[in-house]
């Protein structure tokens, strides 16, 4: 694309860029939307089950069955504006991926809109990442992915937190429901500049605390990623790399919807459609819901 958001009018490049397929509740044009959708189909650094490039379209299935009045916050999606450009092509190198995924972002960053990135596997957030200064970010993640390199690329969904602590500095980044860390991740020298709320902590302090510590520790412009097996696998089967003993989706939906109205931009990834038995599409759907809806929610306060 290459403009970098610098046109006045960016629909037109962008919507060239994506395929044509919709959310429901996305009736908005690019130019009246609040909320971006696009989707990623990408897994290729993926270490274990892949598929997660088949999620975007599981997601937007999902949604479908569900209802556009969000009751628990009172507010009708159809009245939200919510744009879905659809997918990117399927690419086969990461680097690629990631550049597409920066220059899009750019613009819609730029025409001050919140992109909704519906992955893929998790190293597709960095894409986003590259255009951001002076924010923060949460993760919801079972794993730590700080390994500075792993299958011999620095770009693998195993290193998506230690690219972004390098983008965004130390004391920026808050991972929550981290369950699982190498030994080389955790003796590089740099583990203690991210603060990982493990799981186990979460369950032992409540998560009334974890929130009182998200909400004191983030800043006003909040990046937001989740990846789905941060949920415990009752709850999110249908993932690339599962691990027992996760968060439940009450607790992703409280953290999500206490700093609604300070994130600028979300993702949900690695989902694995093929592993799925149905309720990890359905989860990744709400959780756009609950975002959208408790931010618009805040927003009329």
């Amino acid at each position: 694309m290459g403009s970098y958001g610098k046109k006045e009018n960016n629909a037109a490049e962008l919507m060239s860029q994506f395929s044509n397929l919709k959310i429901a509740d996305a009736l908005a044009s690019y130019e009246d939307a609040d909320y971006v959708i696009f989707g990623a189909p990408f897994d290729n650094t993926s270490s274990y089950r892949r598929g997660s490039r088949l999620a975007p379209n599981s997601i937007r299935a999902a949604y479908d069955n569900l209802e556009s009045y969000e009751v628990n916050y009172g507010i009708n999606l159809l009245d939200a504006k919510i744009c879905d450009l659809g997918d990117l092509p399927v690419y086969e190198d990461v680097d690629y991926i990631l550049s597409e995924i920066e220059t899009a972002t750019a613009t819609i960053f730029h025409d001050k809109k919140i992109p909704v990135m519906l992955g893929g596997e998790h190293s597709l957030t960095v894409g986003a990442l590259r255009n951001l200064k002076d924010i923060t970010m949460v993760i919801i993640d079972a794993h730590s992915d700080f390994r500075d390199s792993y299958m011999g690329n620095k770009n693998n969904h195993a290193c998506v937190t230690r690219r972004a602590l390098e983008l965004l500095g130390k004391n920026k980044i808050i991972s929550i429901g981290t369950r699982s860390t190498s030994y080389e991740e955790i003796a590089s020298g740099e583990y203690e500049n991210v603060r990982f709320i493990s799981a186990n902590e979460v369950r032992a302090s409540g998560i009334d605390e974890v929130i009182s510590e998200v909400m004191e520790k983030t800043s006003d412009r909040v990046y937001f990623s989740i990846d789905m097996d941060g949920f415990d696998p009752a709850y999110a089967p249908g993932v690339g790399t599962p691990e027992p003993y996760g968060l439940t989706s009450y607790d992703v939906r409280s953290i999500l919807t206490s700093i609604s109205d300070r994130i600028i931009g979300f993702d949900i990834n690695e989902m694995t459609p093929l592993y799925d038995n149905g309720n990890t599409s359905m989860l990744a759907a709400k959780l756009i819901q609950d975002f959208i809806a408790s931010r618009e929610k805040a927003l009329k306060k």
